[in-house]
């Protein structure tokens, strides 16, 4: 099965357009958490168990493992995933983007270590960045078009040939990247306009859309803004307000997360059904 076809059954089966990001901050655990040496895995194990029926994907964040030097316990919670819900995609959140034989290797990171079904990867260094994930002809690439950070503005909205930066990423990977028709982009949800903007340009093509939650993206305008004929094509992420919804102190922090997931995707559902 391929990135798409997983992702597009996942919309269905779980009734479902939200992506669960896993940003471990250890700082943030519960205490009986704290100075375990496998609490990385604990701790995003719960979650993923708390929430796998109300997502779409979930988005395991690289840095975070790996500040931690925890790269082994990203393997072993990508492999949880893989068999105890092996409908729901994983997408990893690398933003990766070098030239040549060491994208290649990139590549080999995300498909072969850890298994993910699609990897984020940053489009700046053009086409031939890209290309060793294509290659891999089952997996997404999704390529960073419209970011959520205020930051992105300062080269994503510069005007070429007549239109936004971030509009030609668009066009150029529905028009020309999107060789195996695995590709995505990530557009945030704190640009509506934008939002409306790129599904305008790419048709179908699956968007990755972070910021609400804590960045204060509006579901009602993302829904409006970046959805499909059918009601889906976006895999609306949410981190730090899902995976830190208990207090610190709180052993219950898989059934908060629960919670809150529940609520967010039945938020986003009623403006789906809207």
């Amino acid at each position: 099965m391929t990135f798409i076809e997983k992702l597009s059954a996942a919309w269905q089966s779980n009734n479902s357009l939200l992506c669960v990001g896993l940003d471990p901050d250890v700082a943030k655990f519960p205490a009986h958490l704290q100075g375990q040496p496998e609490a990385i895995f604990t701790f995003c194990k719960a979650i993923i168990d708390a929430t796998a029926d109300a997502a779409c994907s979930f988005k395991p964040q690289i840095a975070y493992f790996a500040a931690a030097r925890a790269e082994d316990q990203l393997e072993a919670l990508c492999e949880y995933i893989r068999v105890q819900y092996p409908h729901i995609p994983v997408v990893l959140d690398a933003k990766r983007g070098d030239i040549g034989a060491t994208a290649e290797q990139y590549a080999r990171e995300a498909f072969e270590r850890y298994g993910a079904d699609a990897v984020t990867v940053n489009p700046y260094m053009g086409f031939d960045s890209v290309a060793p994930y294509l290659e891999w002809r089952d997996r997404g690439a999704i390529v960073l078009c419209r970011t959520s950070n205020p930051g992105g503005s300062d080269l994503q909205f510069m005007q070429v040939d007549g239109a936004p930066l971030y509009q030609h990423v668009a066009r150029m990977v529905a028009e020309k990247w999107n060789t195996n028709g695995q590709c995505g982009l990530v557009v945030g949800a704190t640009f509506p306009a934008e939002l409306a903007a790129v599904r305008k340009i790419v048709g179908d093509m699956p968007l990755l859309v972070p910021g609400i939650g804590a960045q204060g993206g509006d579901i009602a305008a993302t829904m409006a803004a970046g959805g499909t004929a059918d009601a889906t094509g976006m895999m609306i992420n949410s981190s730090r307000a899902i995976l830190y919804a208990a207090p610190k102190a709180d052993e219950d922090f898989a059934q908060a997360a629960r919670r809150v997931a529940l609520e967010t995707r039945d938020a986003i559902n009623v403006c789906r059904a809207g």
